[in-house]
């Protein structure tokens, strides 16, 4: 099967996989947002802030690192599984340090058990194989559907249970916690190799290497695009938060979900054709093109469409929600097209040109977050992650050029 069908096949398994679980949250939200107030999603939305800020500020690119590698990866794999777990550990042991600090900074006293809890995912996530990569690096995408699919369906449906038993965001907490549970049992019923308690300080420097960029293209990712939560849930409130959080999910997963699925299938196709320029070129023009369209086409559908969508399926307590969407899908579309340069920089081992246009990104939004909220409320805060895209995407677009003339 040549790369381009066999892309094809990767992108058919992981939008299966991306339209089924995302629709499945949409059903999820639906229920929980008709069980919870929007102060319930905000109390949620704290503790994910912590534990993503974390899971970033210590990402060492161990998965891109063993995608890029052309030989098979079973000599790091018991290096990548101590680091994994010594990371999984200090996570959890922070989480539990700042639970008590972070309830406090956003006035928040009911966030403090659902920060707690969450710090078991941090935990339990560590311990998983790390062969759970080779299904995206041997672009085995059916099993990945598979493994991944049993996983979000079980979270779903602890969360909601949940939910709906104790009329708390704790449920939705719990839920996370058992879908970790689950996928790190399946992860060793159902991959090979295991790893070994093998660690060689050669692999560690290599990784660390290549990974100290993703790193920091990680901490500016998850500031362009958690930093404004942070903004709005210490200047307006929870309640606030809980509303931002829902319009900026709705405005921007089906796009995002657009860019992730390509981006997750080209990247290890990239890998394996980044030593002919042409035909890396070529893949490149088209999966671009395929996201741009289908970014556009999304896009449009949410600005005719939102109100729509929010009084029929959330209800008319959500219609506040509606101005913030319009904003929010200006900047999906635009963060979709320039995330679609990502695979291609990874794949030549560019990591230092995903951090420099994110660095961009999140310059755009500490800049204009503040002033625009003070003045604007939501509306503001949603302008200014669209200030902080249209400002790297230009820059997005010159180191994309300059790979593709490598």
């Amino acid at each position: 099967m040549g790369y381009f069908k066999t892309a094809v096949y990767g992108v058919s398994w992981v939008g299966a996989f991306r339209m089924s679980t995302r629709g499945i949250a949409f059903v999820r939200t639906l229920i929980l947002a008709r069980i919870l107030s929007p102060t319930d999603f905000g109390i949620f939305g704290i503790a994910s802030l912590v534990i993503v800020f974390l899971e970033i500020l210590t990402e060492t690119g161990i998965n891109v690192f063993l995608i890029q590698r052309k030989e098979p990866i079973d000599k790091y794999l018991g290096t990548a599984w101590i680091v994994s777990i010594a990371r999984g550990i200090a996570i959890f042991l922070v989480i539990l340090a700042l639970a008590s600090p972070v309830s406090v900074f956003f006035n928040s006293p009911q966030s403090k058990n659902a920060i707690e809890l969450i710090s078991l995912v941090a935990l339990i996530r560590g311990f998983i194989n790390p062969a759970i990569v080779n299904f995206q690096k041997d672009l085995r995408f059916s099993s990945e559907f598979w493994f991944k699919f049993v996983v979000f369906m079980f979270d779903s449906t602890v969360a909601v249970a949940l939910a709906v038993h104790l009329g708390s965001a704790i449920g939705i907490v719990w839920g996370l916690v058992a879908g970790a549970v689950l996928e790190l049992v399946m992860s060793y019923l159902f991959v090979r190799p295991w790893p070994r308690l093998a660690f060689a300080k050669s692999q560690l420097r290599e990784i660390v290497s290549k990974g100290k960029w993703l790193t920091g293209a990680g901490i500016f990712q998850f500031l362009f695009r958690q930093g404004d939560d942070a903004v709005v849930g210490k200047m307006l409130g929870e309640g606030s938060l809980g509303i931002y959080q829902v319009a900026y999910k709705i405005a921007t997963l089906p796009i995002s979900e657009v860019t992730d699925v390509v981006g997750r299938v080209t990247l290890p196709v990239y890998v394996k054709i980044s030593g002919d320029t042409v035909r890396l070129r070529k893949a490149f023009f088209k999966s671009t093109a395929v996201i741009s369209l289908l970014a556009l086409a999304l896009g449009t559908i949410l600005l005719i469409f939102g109100e729509f969508i929010v009084n029929v399926f959330l209800g008319p307590s959500w219609v506040e929600i509606v101005p913030l969407i319009k904003i929010l899908v200006v900047f999906g579309v635009i963060q979709a097209i320039t995330n679609s340069f990502n695979s291609l920089m990874l794949a030549q081992g560019k990591q230092k040109f995903v951090s420099a246009v994110t660095l961009l990104n999140i310059f755009g939004l500490a800049i204009s977050i503040i002033p625009l909220t003070q003045n604007f409320g939501l509306q503001g805060a949603a302008l200014s992650p669209l200030v902080g895209s249209v400002l790297g995407l230009p820059v997005a677009v010159y180191l994309t050029n300059k790979c593709l003339r490598a």
